[in-house]
C-alpha cells in the first residue's frame, strides 16, 4: 500500500476556511482604521496610507502599530477589531466538515487572530471539533498578551513617521523592529511548527496569503493557495475554494481508500471461504 507523503495539514483560518465574499475581512479593515482614529488619535485621512505601509512592512497592521511606538492592550485591540464583525454572514459548512472528517491526517489551525475570534468562526462554520491542534496570536505571543494596557503612546515613546520614511529617499535610519510574532514572519512559522511538533517536509500548508505561503515554502512546507486557481511562485497547488481540495489533491485520501479496499477484499475472501 502506497502511503501519502503528508502526515499533517496546516490551515489558515480567515478567507481560507470560508470565502472572502463573507466580507469579514472588509469589515475588519474598517474596524482597524476606526481603532487607529478612536483609540490612538491618528488622523482619519492618514489611516489608509499608514495602515497599508504597516501591513506591507510588518505583516499585520497591529504588529506595525506596536513597532512604530503605539502602546495598547491586545485584548482591547482584538475586542474592538473583531467585536463588530458580521459573523452572521458565516453559515455552517457541512461540505467542508465532511471533507475534513474524511481526511485521515492530523489537522492544525494556524491563525494570526486571537482565540476568541477563531473560536467564533469555527463554531459558526460548524468545524469546532475538526482539528487536532490550534495556534493563535496568544500561542505565539504569551508574554505580549499580558502587557499592561495603555491606549496612548507613553511620554518616552516617540511615534515613528512611517509615511515620511517612505516618501523621502536616502533616510539615514531604519524601520523600527517588531516584538510581535505573526505570519508572514518565518520566525512565527518556525515557532508554530515547534510548538505543535510539525515536520514541515511532510506538511501541507493552506493559506489565502501568497506571502505567508512563500515564507512557509522557504521553511520546507508544501503549500496550497486558497482563493485562486492560478499558481504563483511558492505555491505547489492553487484552488478556488477549500471545497476543491479533494479534486486538486486526491492523494490525501489515498491511504484511507486503500485501507477500505483491503478491508473489503478481506471480507469478500472470508465470505467466499465460509460459503465454499
Amino acid at each position: 500500500m502506497q502511503s501519502s507523503k503528508f502526515d499533517c495539514l496546516l490551515f489558515d483560518l480567515d478567507d481560507t476556511l470560508y470565502p472572502s465574499s463573507s466580507r469579514l475581512s472588509d469589515a475588519c479593515g474598517q474596524n482597524i482604521q476606526d481603532f487607529m482614529v478612536e483609540k490612538l488619535g491618528i488622523d482619519r485621512t492618514k489611516t489608509s496610507d499608514i495602515g497599508n505601509l504597516l501591513y506591507t512592512n510588518y505583516g499585520t497592521t497591529m504588529e506595525g502599530l506596536k513597532a512604530i511606538g503605539y502602546d495598547f492592550d491586545y485584548d482591547e485591540y482584538y475586542s474592538f477589531v473583531h467585536g463588530k464583525l458580521p459573523y452572521e454572514n458565516l453559515k455552517p459548512d457541512p461540505i467542508l466538515r465532511n471533507l475534513l472528517i474524511s481526511l485521515p491526517i492530523r489537522k492544525v489551525i494556524f491563525t494570526n487572530a486571537d482565540k476568541v475570534h477563531a473560536t467564533k468562526v469555527l463554531n459558526r462554520l460548524g468545524l469546532e471539533d475538526c482539528f487536532d491542534g490550534f495556534i493563535s496570536f496568544e500561542t505565539l505571543n504569551p508574554i505580549q498578551k499580558n502587557t499592561e494596557s495603555r491606549m496612548k503612546p507613553t511620554g518616552n515613546n516617540e511615534i515613528f513617521d512611517i509615511v515620511t520614511y517612505f516618501s523621502e529617499p536616502n533616510q539615514s535610519f531604519s524601520l523600527p523592529q517588531t516584538t510581535v510574532v505573526c505570519k508572514p514572519s518565518q520566525d512565527a512559522i518556525e515557532l508554530a511548527l515547534k510548538i505543535e511538533n510539525i515536520n514541515p517536509h511532510t506538511t501541507l500548508f493552506f493559506e489565502d496569503s501568497v506571502r505567508n505561503l512563500q515564507s512557509g515554502k522557504r521553511l520546507g512546507l508544501h503549500t496550497v493557495l486558497v482563493g485562486s486557481s492560478k499558481k504563483v511562485e511558492g505555491c505547489d497547488y492553487a484552488i478556488e475554494s477549500i471545497h476543491n481540495v479533494k479534486e486538486a489533491i486526491p492523494e490525501l485520501w489515498k491511504d484511507k481508500e486503500d485501507v477500505a479496499q483491503v478491508s473489503y477484499a478481506g471480507e469478500m475472501a472470508v465470505e467466499t471461504f465460509v460459503t465454499a
